[in-house]
């Protein structure tokens, strides 16, 4: 039926979150950001925060934060974790680079973020100094146990690696 010369025929429509998504402005970002470790009493402990999500859940993450003017990937690592954690970190070697893309504010954004492995050298942790206000705590967790703390799978990779390195390092 569908091929006789009197019906019309039917063009295949994408799926309607395939056609939005494609019609968004794509634009790209570059952050920043550090796993810092602490060592007390022979045990390395990692400094995260916590941030509300769209559904206003708690997640636990690194910090981390945009690129600045002419700012350096490594001066916006220790300037963000400065920022909202209140400590000042060292950095000690490149760790890792992730990529991912979301969509948020009638745009689809490319995310590219270096993370740093980086040592405390001072500071009491806190967000007080959090100019945006986005991370609502921060906390000193065991690194052994922020894999299963993290909430991004990618962040997660990024703390799996830090400890690996660490291990080699002692």
């Amino acid at each position: 039926m569908s091929d006789h010369p009197d019906y019309p025929r039917r063009r295949r429509r994408r799926p309607r979150a395939h056609r939005t998504l494609t019609r968004l402005p794509v634009v790209d970002e570059t952050s920043a950001g550090g796993v810092v470790i602490k060592v007390h009493n022979g045990r390395a402990y990692v400094a995260l925060i916590a941030r509300r999500n769209r559904h206003g859940s708690i997640e636990w993450c690194l910090p981390k934060g945009h690129v600045e003017g002419r700012e350096t990937t490594a001066d916006t690592a220790i300037r963000e974790v400065f920022e909202e954690t209140g400590i000042t970190g060292r950095i000690i070697v490149p760790l890792a680079t992730i990529s991912y893309s979301f969509s948020g504010a009638g745009r689809w954004v490319h995310k590219v973020v270096h993370h740093y492995l980086m040592e405390y050298v001072s500071g009491t942790i806190t967000v007080e100094g959090d100019p945006d206000q986005e991370a609502e705590e921060a906390a000193w967790f065991p690194l052994s146990e922020a894999e299963t703390i993290l909430v991004y799978p990618n962040e997660r990779k990024v703390a799996h690696l830090a400890r690996q390195l660490l291990r080699r390092r002692t």
